[in-house]
């Protein structure tokens, strides 16, 4: 089968497509015939590794020292299913299903098939949804869907979105509408109207105004891009808010006081199979919608990861996966 390869840290450029050996799903797992996968901005970091310099030795240690461990990139797909393992009891031949794997960037897939277990990640596709545009959903909305239930979202709080234009922001917008929140999203000039059509009440350029320099302050503040901080928006949060990022490593609870009535969460998304099923429904439902900003095919997977690290893109990076002369 064809697969990107990733066998060095570096730029774009290291990603090569090539034939690998087609995956045997094991007892609990099914074989998926991929039709869309992703790139994310978790894919970028991991190829690049462009993270933090106190994270050079876990993150090393975690990934691969020397080279990736895991070679084919992409944690996100949709396709159908080929075939089964002999435990297998909730899926079977001809289903159609989107998902995720917990590889964190290196997840296998950016391939023509993918062997996920059937328990973890794993949910038919919502019936209202193209394969490209289901593949655009698992990381941005399991991650928003987690954080958000952290907070626990009661009908009419104040909910400010950092970086409401992203995969896990545009996600983030539309869930908390349904939760009842009144939500304010930051991005910049050119993606103001997009938020607003997914239901933000409020926007705020960041290139032109200053949210925490106002006197408005908010139940919740979700940083779903990394680009800001508790120290930063404690005072924009109100006396028992919270402030989420995505931020998982441990850093922003330094700045959070013991004695604080704010609170911080952070962490990882959710790979619950439980999740993924919520949020079919929601989709069903015409609650949330998935944001594509661009379409490349496999072959140019190269040039999907340059646009994608620019920063700039809005929601989703869709990679669509042909079959031809199948090996």
């Amino acid at each position: 089968m064809k697969a990107i390869v990733c066998t060095r840290y570096g730029p774009p450029e290291v990603l090569q497509l090539k034939e690998v050996e087609k995956p045997v799903p094991k007892d609990y797992e099914v074989l998926i015939k991929v039709h869309a996968t992703t790139v994310t901005s978790s894919d970028v970091r991991i190829r690049s590794f462009t993270y933090p310099s106190w994270f050079w030795l876990p993150g090393r240690l975690m990934f691969g020292f020397r080279r990736p461990r895991k070679t084919i990139p992409g944690d996100e797909l949709a396709g159908e299913i080929e075939s089964v393992g002999k435990d297998v009891k909730l899926f079977r031949e001809g289903d159609q299903v989107f998902g995720m794997s917990t590889s964190f960037g290196l997840g296998g897939g950016n391939a023509e098939y993918k062997c996920l277990p059937e328990e973890r990640g794993l949910a038919i596709k919502p019936t209202n949804m193209t394969y490209e545009e289901a593949a655009a959903v698992p990381f941005g909305g399991m991650t928003a869907l987690a954080f958000l239930r952290k907070a626990n979202i009661q009908s009419g709080q104040k909910v400010l979105i950092y970086g409401a234009s992203g995969s896990v922001g545009t996600y983030a917008v539309q869930i908390a509408k349904y939760f009842g929140a009144e939500v304010t999203g930051v991005c910049s000039t050119s993606n103001l109207e997009m938020v607003k059509s997914l239901g933000a009440d409020k926007v705020i350029d960041y290139t032109r105004e200053d949210f925490t320099k106002s006197d408005q302050t908010y139940d919740a503040i979700f940083d779903a891009v990394m680009k800001t901080s508790f120290s930063r928006c404690k005072k924009s949060l109100k006396e028992r808010g919270i402030y989420l990022t995505v931020d998982w490593p441990l850093l922003h609870a330094l700045w959070a006081p013991m004695t604080s009535s704010k609170k911080v969460a952070f962490g990882l998304g959710s790979t619950k199979s439980e999740d993924l099923v919520f949020l079919k429904e929601l989709i069903e439902a015409g609650k949330i919608i998935a944001v594509i900003d661009r379409r490349y095919p496999l072959e140019q997977i190269v040039e999907a990861h340059k646009y994608v690290e620019t920063g700039h893109k809005k929601g989703n990076v869709v990679i669509t996966v042909g079959h031809d002369n199948e090996t």
